[in-house]
């Protein structure tokens, strides 16, 4: 699979290297346990994204570990809200161009203000969703936090 998505476009325009890691897609399992198993990279270093809503600031996406859940309060703290609520499925392709399973932080339709668990600045390397379902992007968290201008802080439980 060599076909480049909206994400890898803007890593190769910032310079910036990566790797794309392609995987079978189960419909019936997106999760992103899942992924890493079938990617090889543990659980801890594949970056789920969630499309949340502020009720001060609007849309933003957070990016937790894929074993861990998010905590909206935690959220809602860091990003200057009272309160977030995750957006309802249906609204995600309509936000952001993607669907659920291929959620990236990079490349959405509008930009939104982007919040990584503090655990991204710890781990060496780690992979996102490539901006479809099957294709993960594996790059260092330094030039990811850089390419998104990313906020990060505890945002998981």
């Amino acid at each position: 699979m060599s076909q480049k998505t909206n994400a890898a476009r803007i890593l190769d325009q910032a310079g910036i290297s990566y790797k794309l890691i392609p995987y079978e897609v189960d419909e019936s399992d997106l999760s992103a346990v899942t992924v890493a198993r079938k990617v090889g990279i543990p659980p801890e270093q594949i970056f789920k994204s969630i499309v949340v809503r502020g009720d001060k600031t609007g849309v933003l996406i957070a990016c937790i570990p894929a074993d861990k859940e998010l905590n909206l309060k935690a959220l809602a703290q860091l990003s200057g809200n009272k309160k977030v609520e995750v957006v309802h499925l249906k609204e995600v392709q309509p936000l952001t161009g993607y669907i659920r399973g291929g959620v990236s932080p990079l490349g959405t339709k509008k930009k939104y203000p982007v919040f990584f668990d503090e655990t991204a600045e710890l781990v060496d390397g780690l992979s996102i969703s490539a901006g479809m379902r099957g294709l993960q992007i594996f790059i260092e968290p330094e030039d990811l936090l850089q390419v998104t201008e990313a906020k990060t802080g505890a945002i998981t439980t």
